[in-house]
């Protein structure tokens, strides 16, 4: 196994500079040690809006590629062809989150609350704390701390490491977040994962028996009910929780493939698909998403720990 480190200077946002920001807005700017990115399978580049972006290469044949900019994977893809979708209205300017496509993160809040809509990791600057390359797989760890801009609506200090792994076949996430604050803090979060899919042929197996909380009539007062459906699909508008969620879910993604979403220590999931309410684009798509719907609660210098792990049958 080959590591190498990789070391970018990201600014960090004063006082005098956050307050001109808006509450979806931060710096965006990096500089890049290129000969630092000298791992097998890693490549630093300039990506959409000229920010930072991380291609990761296989020697197996597969690709992923990874925005520093919310720590967001736009894409992963197998024999070519790719398996997450963006849509066509995500923005790539460093100051609103790429949220609409890949795998953006929630955290530290899922859905709407105290703060902004699924909290400010997916509009941050991660840094690459390091990559490796194991038998022709390139690994890389992303870091994210507390800064002047997560302390504004969040006011503690954690450090949060988002390792993704490519395989020949699959995709791993971990996300680890750990308390450096003197006092305990408690969160929620997800990844909000887009798959590429033909929406009337896409089905979701492996749910059935769940505890759910639809939101599909109202957002605001969700039902509660039992999955009794060997199958999901997504007849219209899509929003329900899936509470308990076993360990492996297999998408159908209606185009000729079928995926594995396997997890450890995401305890829910969540299906959702914005229908007409999106009519461009919401025949192309599916979210299919880990979570963890309960507070998690952690007291100082302690960790959490959660996998997802994406892989073609």
């Amino acid at each position: 196994m080959a590591t190498c480190s990789m070391t970018w200077s990201l600014p960090t946002p004063t006082s005098s500079k956050f307050r001109r920001f808006s509450r979806y807005q931060v710096m965006a700017s990096a500089s890049v040690n290129k000969e630092a990115a000298t791992c097998l399978g890693v490549k630093v580049t300039e990506g959409l809006g000229n920010l930072p972006k991380v291609i990761l290469t296989s020697t197996h044949g597969s690709e992923a590629e990874l925005y520093l900019f919310g720590g967001c994977v736009t894409s992963w893809k197998v024999s070519s062809k790719d398996l997450l979708f963006v849509r066509p209205d995500a923005v790539f300017n460093g100051q609103k989150p790429i949220r609409h496509g890949g795998i953006p993160h929630c955290f530290p809040q899922f859905g709407p609350g105290p703060m902004q809509q699924h909290g400010f990791a997916r509009n941050s600057n991660w840094s690459i704390l390091n990559s490796e390359n194991a038998d022709g797989n390139p690994v890389i760890t992303l870091e994210l701390k507390d800064s002047p801009y997560s302390r504004a609506m969040w006011d503690f200090s954690f450090q949060a490491l988002y390792k993704i792994s490519l395989d020949k076949k699959s995709l791993s996430t971990e996300l680890t977040i750990t308390n450096t604050d003197k006092k305990s803090f408690s969160f929620t979060t997800a990844l909000h994962t887009y798959f590429s899919a033909s929406v009337t042929g896409a089905s979701v197996r492996g749910l059935k028996g769940c505890k759910t909380l639809n939101k599909d009539l109202d957002p605001k007062n969700p039902l509660e009910g039992t999955e009794e459906r060997d199958v999901v699909t997504f007849p219209g508008f899509v929003d329900c929780v899936y509470l308990e969620a076993p360990n492996e879910l297999n998408l159908d993604n209606g185009l000729g493939d079928v995926i594995s979403i396997q997890n450890t220590n995401w305890s829910d999931a969540v299906l959702w698909n914005p229908h007409l309410t999106m009519e461009a684009c919401y025949k192309d798509f599916v979210c299919v998403e880990n979570a963890k719907i309960g507070e998690v609660k952690l007291e100082p210098e302690k960790s959490w720990t959660a996998i997802q792990q994406l892989s073609i049958k």
